[in-house]
C-alpha cells in the first residue's frame, strides 16, 4: 500500500504533502511519518521498484503462520495470559509472541497483559 501510493504522490506532490494526503487517504492506516519520508527520499535518488530488496539477515522461522495461528487463539482464548506465559506454553521466544500479537493480531499492552487494540 505504502510503497505504491508514495510513489505516485511523488511525482506530484512533496514529502509533506504525501504524508498528508496518506493520511486523509488511509486513516486506519499506522505508516510513520519517517516511513514515508524514507520511501520518498528513495525515489528521489531514483529507485523506480517498490518491492522490498534482499538483505542480509536470518529469516524468521518460528514467525509461521501455523504458530500465528496458535498465538492468536490462545492470546484470545485467554486475555489474562502474559507474553511469557504464552512462549512457554507454545515453547516459542517471548519476542516472536509479541510481534505476533502486536502485529500480526493488533493487540497491545495493558499492564503485564495483551488485549485488542479495538477496546479503546
Amino acid at each position: 500500500m505504502s510503497g505504491s501510493a508514495i510513489k505516485l504522490c511523488f511525482v506530484l506532490h512533496n514529502a509533506t504533502e504525501t504524508f498528508a494526503k496518506l493520511q486523509q487517504a488511509y486513516r486506519d492506516s499506522d505508516l510513520p511519518r519517517a516511513q514515508c519520508f524514507r520511501w520518498f527520499k528513495v525515489f528521489l535518488e531514483g529507485r523506480e521498484s517498490i518491492e522490498d530488496e534482499p538483505r542480509d539477515g536470518r529469516p524468521s522461522v518460528s514467525k509461521t503462520t501455523e504458530n500465528v495461528v496458535r498465538v492468536r487463539d490462545l492470546g484470545r482464548a485467554d486475555h489474562r495470559l502474559t507474553v511469557r506465559m504464552i512462549g512457554e506454553e507454545l515453547n516459542l521466544n517471548h519476542t516472536t509472541i509479541h510481534q505476533i500479537l502486536t502485529n500480526e493480531s493488533k493487540m497491545r499492552k495493558i499492564c503485564a497483559k495483551m488485549v485488542p487494540k479495538n477496546l479503546f
